[in-house]
């Protein structure tokens, strides 16, 4: 039966460097929970805490009701995966897969049938004599998954587990990682620095800096309302525009970008000052005013067309056209206006770096 796992003010120190201050997260049962972040930000440290690896400097683990900090991490009904898969070269497929079950000591007529069940949902049955040094690198990381999920964890926990392979094996991976996932509907967290992998995978992602906890969001929430400059900066692409807040109506607040546009935006409550305007390529348009610059770079990318605009102030944006709503590409060169779409774009305090748009 999958778990909830709940972590309350969970502190990791290694001297007097502190890898975790004081993270709350709530884990669903049966979740796909991803830990996104830079290297260094304690997302591993943490997976390991959960593990039972690393001990717990400060505050409390759960799975579901039980308290784990001094449990020892074979007594904790967790599955792990890891970045180097970590599977025995001496055994085959099968063998290796098998491993955790014959420790639990299952009868082995139910082994076998287990195993055998394992391998077919990875798609690797007809490898299971083979040994490890016979398989690709992604027929190592399904070795890895079946040997992880067979023993039925109540929690799996996965660490970069697809780093080490190619592009294209690693969309491959994810696709059935989730597929599986989904299938077995045990909770699972997983730890990637890879924005478009956790995107793609996961059901909730909780963005970390520095052993803090910036965001916890569905991938929709995170990528198209940041709530924070550190989060829209590190998910996806940002142009960030810096401008000054005015008016004392928080739904009619005036946006001046450098003298050269003003704006209309809803904010969450009144402000005048610094601010930044957060915009994906895709939140802004070439319109009849805006930001004047040209085009410096066009590249087309089949469904859509990526301009590179230099801006008259001398900064640099991205913005993005559809084919499918446009004829042709802009010509290198030509000048320009670049609007926003001010109902999708985010604005930031300049103090806080938090998000006081609507």
């Amino acid at each position: 039966m999958s778990h909830a796992v709940i972590i309350k003010k969970a502190v990791k120190k290694y001297g007097d460097f502190t890898a975790l201050n004081g993270v709350d997260l709530d884990i669903h049962p049966g979740e796909f929970f991803t830990l996104l972040g830079p290297s260094g930000c304690g997302k591993t440290t943490l997976l390991r805490m959960i593990a039972g690896f690393n001990t717990v400097d400060g505050g409390e683990i759960y799975f579901d009701d039980r308290l784990l900090n001094r449990v020892e991490a074979h007594k904790r009904d967790i599955g792990m995966v890891f970045q180097n898969y970590a599977i025995f070269p001496h055994l085959t497929v099968a063998e290796n897969v098998a491993y955790g079950l014959k420790a639990k000591k299952v009868p082995k007529p139910e082994i076998e049938r287990r195993v055998d069940e394992a391998l077919e949902l990875v798609q690797i049955q007809k490898l299971k004599n083979r040994k490890p040094n016979e398989l690709s690198g992604g027929q190592q990381q399904r070795v890895a998954l079946a040997r992880a999920f067979v023993i039925e964890p109540g929690v799996l926990l996965m660490d970069e587990p697809l780093s080490n392979l190619d592009a294209k094996l690693r969309v491959q991976m994810r696709t059935v990682i989730k597929k599986l996932q989904r299938r077995l509907g045990i909770t699972t967290i997983y730890v990637t620095h890879d924005q478009e992998e956790a995107l793609a995978i996961s059901d909730r992602i909780a963005v970390m800096k520095e052993g803090n906890i910036m965001q916890v969001g569905t991938p929709e929430e995170i990528y198209k309302h940041p709530q924070n400059v550190f989060v829209a900066g590190f998910i996806g692409v940002s142009n960030f525009v810096e401008c000054e807040l005015s008016g004392e109506d928080p739904a009619h607040a005036q946006v001046d970008i450098k003298g050269e546009c003003t704006l209309s935006a809803t904010l969450r409550r009144p402000c005048s000052g610094p601010a930044r305007i957060s915009a994906r390529p895709e939140q802004m348009f070439f319109g009849e005013k805006g930001l004047p610059g040209v085009i410096s770079i066009s590249t087309f990318l089949g469904d859509f067309i990526e301009y590179e605009i230099e801006l008259d102030n001398g900064q640099t944006v991205q913005l993005n056209e559809y084919t499918k709503d446009v004829q042709n590409v802009r010509p290198d060169g030509t000048r320009v206006f670049v609007d926003f779409d001010m109902r999708a774009v985010s604005i930031y305090d300049a103090q806080t770096q938090e998000v006081i748009s609507c």
